[in-house]
This record gives C-alpha cells, structure tokens and sequence, in this order.
C-alpha cells in the first residue's frame, strides 16, 4: 500500500515545530522559519560573493548578480521613475527574497515559505506601510488625491471615490493572495501527478506504463512550475513599484 505522505498533495505543507522557547505559547522555530532563514543567508552569501572581487572582467556569478540588479532597477526607473530609485534596495530585496523563496520550494523535500499566505500577506503589508507612510511623508494630504481621479465630475464623485478607496485597500490582499495560490495550486498540481507516478508504478509492469503518462506531465509542470515561481517574484516587484509610484505621483 502507498505511503498516505507520500501521495497527499497537502502534506508537503505542514508546519514543523524544530524547536520551542517559552512552551506553549511561546516562541517556536518552525521549518517555515529555517527555510526563510537559508533563504536571507544564501541571498547575502551569493550578493557578496558575487561581487567581492569586482572584476573588470566579470565571473559567472557576478555576471549573474549585474543582470539581477540591472533588471529590477529597469524595472523600478520604468514604474516608478528615477525618483523611485530610492527604493531600489527595498524593491530589490522583496524580489530576490521571492524570488530564491519560490526556487527553494521546487527542491524535492525542501519547503516552500511563500505557499503559506502569512509570508505574502506580511510582504504586502509592509509594502503598503512603506507606500502610505512615504506618501503622506512626501506629499501630506495631497496624497488622498490618489483617490480623486482627474477629470472626474464632481457629482460622480461620491460613487468613484470609495470605489478608489476600496481598490487601494484591496491591493495588499490581492498582492499577497496573488502570490500565495499560484504557488500553492501549483505544488498540489505537481504533488499529484507525481502521486500517480508512485500510486501506478506500484501496481507492477503495467502501472510502470500507465505511469509514463503522468510522468510526462510532471516533468512538464516542474518547468512550469520554475517560470511561475520566476514570474511571480517579477510581478510581486513590479506591482511593488508601481504602488511606489503613486506615492510619489499621487495625482491620476
């Protein structure tokens, strides 16, 4: 009989207590929390490695390193312009967290931090907190103007505003949502095709060819699932930027 862990799409997301401090209630280091903490290491250790040295003539993985930074700066200056660049660190930061987060979570027996939603919610709070709190820092109350679209009617504006109102106020749910199912959808799907694989190949020489065809598709769904997981670090920095650009730009 197949191992029930070993086939249930769910089980690869269980939280595992490593250990505790405080007993119940108290403070608990978590896989969740190990692998956010490989995650941060392995990012400073490649950064400063990478560009220790600082070549005229760039090594692989410092090549790798200046195409990363040259990509979100692009990324930042084309949404949020080059005032936005003040934020290149942050932006930066958010997408290479996501970004190696994701690529960790394709590794078999590895966890993946970003499927469960408190990860992205807490990104996409602090987004919002560096977008309100720089808004209204650099623009005062002129910041509210970012829910007053230009060239409105005044008498629609009782309708459009609060429409405005509640559009902003839903970006850090649908940042954080975005993110946390493509993810998780995406390891369940794999997770079960993969199940199939071991379910048939139980089964003896005919569950061995009945098991080429989901192992057709897993394979596919892995490289589907490694453009998603780089995909989605891209859109969570992009979208980053642009709400940073209507704290610096407020008006419609």
């Amino acid at each position: 009989m197949a191992d029930p862990n070993k086939v249930d799409p769910i089980h690869q997301f269980g939280l595992t207590n490593i250990f505790s401090l405080g007993g119940e209630g108290g403070f608990a280091f978590t896989n969740s929390a190990l692998f956010m903490v490989l995650t941060v290491g392995l990012i400073v250790i490649f950064l400063l490695g990478s560009t220790a040295g600082r070549r005229l003539v760039p090594g692989r993985a410092q090549v790798v390193s200046e195409l990363l930074y040259d990509f979100v700066a692009n990324m930042v200056k084309g949404a949020a312009g080059s005032e936005g660049m003040k934020f290149f660190p942050f932006v930066f930061s958010l997408f290479m967290f996501v970004l190696m987060a994701n690529m960790f979570g394709m590794i078999p027996f590895f966890f993946t931090t970003t499927s469960h939603i408190i990860v992205p919610a807490a990104l996409s709070i602090l987004v919002f907190v560096v977008v309100i709190g720089y808004g209204l820092y650099r623009n005062g109350f002129k910041f509210f103007k970012l829910f007053v679209p230009a060239g409105v009617p005044g008498y629609v504006l009782p309708i459009v505003v609060p429409i405005e109102v509640v559009s902003f106020l839903s970006r850090p749910i649908s940042l954080s949502v975005r993110l946390f199912a493509n993810i998780l959808a995406g390891h369940i799907t794999l997770k079960v095709f993969a199940g199939f694989i071991y379910s048939l190949g139980s089964l003896g020489v005919l569950g061995f060819l009945g098991a080429s065809l989901p192992l057709i598709m897993t394979v596919a769904i892995t490289a589907l699932e490694f453009l998603v997981a780089a995909l989605q670090a891209y859109v969570f920095a992009v979208l980053t930027s642009m709400y940073i650009n209507d704290a610096i730009h407020p008006s419609h």
